[in-house]
């Protein structure tokens, strides 16, 4: 990453033919923009791909592990797609920095530093709506529209979730990038009303600041819970997927949504890697919701999104530090049985079974 540092101006496109109406057919999410601009996809000839992730968020004791979660997120992609990637509309950033990394390969516990994650994260962001704004303004342009791009643009906007209180703080800092590109911004009434006091303010200056990041949380209120709230079900109530989290945003905003609330909206997206490395694109929605249209049963599928997570397990907080400590004394073993109730895991769940001498894995799978 130290070699391979991407300014954030940079532009990344595919070449060959590019299908009609290229995304989401079916989901249970994850769909990272690099693998539609790969050539195979490109050039279509019938056939769909599937992507899949997963991963587990674990952190050793202390203020980290309530924020950790699992999960895998699956999804179908092809032509004539009800939710379809937005082409040229993508702002990527790049930067080596050492806010969340696993030096230690005999733990499963990162190293973290918060704040510099928090403030590496919010950098991104930063960086990344920029390009994506002035990709969508030059379209625009093209099409003889002369405007900014706002947040109004997006009707719902989705992000990488390391907690929720990220993300209420990173919808602020998307209103502060409108408010300060903005040439005249009414501070006297409406959205920027008392802001005025911030507008000679840099960005790279408020990363820090308590007084921005509380006066453009409160402005911003409202926007998130129209446009974001919506997307952290699983995420407030399964913690961190690390790979998958966007992704359960995305799952989730569509399985507390109607097909005629989401017919013809953009979503925007920002999905982030520590180390780091993100992207900032949007997802466009068909406008076709009638009963069996293919959004219709797109968000048919996830309907039962809110009911899978009631029929989890609740267990004790001392129950998961005990489990926890054994998976600490056991992942690195080998000739080891691992030890755990079957009974605890969903029909059709597969679960480690052996490890062997020379660490090969043996997998079985519990009856659907």
């Amino acid at each position: 990453m130290q070699r391979a540092r991407l300014s954030s101006t940079a532009a990344v496109a595919g070449t060959g033919t590019w299908p009609k109406d290229v995304g989401i057919l079916a989901l249970e999410v994850y769909f990272p923009a690099q693998y539609v601009e790969q050539a195979e996809l490109e050039r279509y000839d019938g056939r769909y791909a599937v992507v899949v992730c997963g991963d587990i968020a674990v952190y050793a004791t202390g203020n980290a592990r309530p924020t950790g979660g699992a999960g895998a997120i699956a999804m179908l992609v092809g032509p004539n797609a009800p939710l379809v990637l937005e082409r040229g509309l993508r702002g990527t950033h790049m930067e080596h920095a050492y806010d969340f990394y696993k030096p230690d390969l005999s733990s499963e516990y990162p190293v973290v530093d918060g704040p510099l994650s928090i403030q590496c994260y919010l950098r991104a962001l930063d960086r990344c709506y920029a390009v994506y704004r002035r990709k969508a303004e030059s379209q625009w342009q093209q099409a003889g529209i002369q405007r900014p791009f706002t947040l109004d643009d997006f009707k719902f906007i989705i992000f990488h979730t390391p907690f929720c209180k990220l993300v209420q703080k990173s919808v602020g800092r998307l209103l502060l990038n409108d408010f300060l590109a903005a040439p005249s911004p009414d501070t006297a009434t409406g959205l920027y009303k008392g802001l005025q006091p911030f507008r000679g303010m840099k960005l790279e200056d408020t990363y820090t600041s308590k007084e921005v990041e509380k006066a453009f949380q409160t402005a911003s209120q409202e926007i998130f819970n129209q446009k974001t709230k919506p997307s952290l079900l699983l995420s407030s109530r399964n913690g961190n997927m690390y790979t998958p989290s966007m992704y359960g945003c995305l799952a989730s905003l569509l399985a507390q949504c109607s097909a005629q609330d989401l017919a013809g909206s953009r979503i925007g997206a920002f999905s982030y890697g520590s180390g780091l490395a993100a992207s900032m694109f949007s997802l466009r929605v068909s406008q076709d919701a009638a009963p069996g249209s293919p959004l219709d049963k797109l968000l048919s599928s996830l309907a039962d999104l809110p009911a899978r997570l009631d029929a989890r397990k609740r267990v004790a907080p001392q129950d998961f530090a005990d489990i926890m400590k054994r998976r600490e004394e056991t992942h690195h073993l080998a000739n080891h049985t691992p030890h755990g109730s079957q009974a605890d895991l969903f029909p059709g769940t597969w679960y480690l079974e052996r490890v062997d001498d020379k660490y090969r894995r043996q997998y079985a799978r519990k009856p659907v």
